[in-house]
């Protein structure tokens, strides 16, 4: 797929993939979600581990609302859930269960279902000026790209409503203080430091930690013994990997373990 809306390149085994469509604050339309969603299956299996970030003054301003009119439900009334069920919602939910581990570097605003693509990944990084908004309640519609569910998960509820309900902006040292993001840094240090880290990721035995996040994703809703059964199972497989036979030997040589994502 030839990509208009985003750029992708790999480096030391990180797929960087870049929203750019600047002159929108990087507004999400359909066209972008559908290049999001290959560029990530490429990152799946061309790299092992993907960081996305935005290009411009922000990571993402939401859903792009001047694209095209809206599908007519058979009430003759919009429905503007159509391009959460044919579009983004398969690609949230793609996002979620990734093979590999990924990273967004949030610079500017994430808004709207950008917060909710930023706040998705593994590790997130945000410059000191950026900030998460969950607009939606100031147009009359409410959150989505998964917002709803993962914000009462990731905060407690009373914040998760705040920032629904309110729709304030919320600075990135307040979402560091709050748990929701994982490193607030210079915007001058941004990309470095999530590159970093997603480098530090990529070098790392890729199988396994596709296994953690999908593990860490299923307890959200798994009860006690459901989930330790899945980390039963999941550690045979982890097991079977060549790079837990690297990480035994490596551990009793005493030397720094060089997985191969195999």
């Amino acid at each position: 797929m030839a990509y208009s809306k985003i750029k992708f390149h790999i480096e030391s085994g990180v797929a960087v993939i870049t929203l750019a469509d600047p002159a929108t604050l990087n507004a999400i339309t359909v066209e972008m979600s559908e290049e999001m969603e290959d560029a990530f299956k490429r990152a799946s299996s061309e790299a092992r581990c993907a960081l996305l970030t935005g290009e411009g003054r922000g990571f993402s301003s939401g859903a792009n609302l001047a694209q095209g009119r809206p599908t007519m439900g058979d009430d003759g009334k919009p429905d503007l859930g159509e391009r959460l069920e044919n579009h983004y919602n398969p690609l949230v939910t793609m996002l979620r269960d990734l093979p590999i581990p990924w990273v967004s570097a949030v610079n500017g605003a994430a808004a709207g279902i950008g917060c909710s693509f930023a706040l998705l990944a593994d590790i997130i990084v945000a410059g000191e000026s950026a900030y998460f908004l969950q607009a939606f309640r100031r147009i009359g519609l409410v959150p989505d790209g998964s917002a709803t569910y993962h914000l009462p998960r990731m905060l407690t509820r009373a914040r998760a409503m705040e920032m629904m309900l309110l729709g304030e902006k919320l600075p990135a040292a307040k979402a560091l203080e709050w748990g929701l993001i994982n490193r607030c840094v210079p915007d001058a240090e941004l990309m470095p430091t999530a590159l970093a880290i997603a480098t530090e990721l990529a070098s790392g035995p890729t199988k396994t930690l596709g296994m953690i996040r999908k593990l860490a994703w299923a307890s959200l809703d798994a009860g006690w013994a459901e989930q330790i059964q899945a980390e039963r199972q999941t550690q045979r497989l982890a097991g079977h990997t060549e790079d837990f036979t690297e990480g035994v030997a490596a551990f009793l040589q005493k030397r720094k373990a060089e997985f191969k994502g195999k």
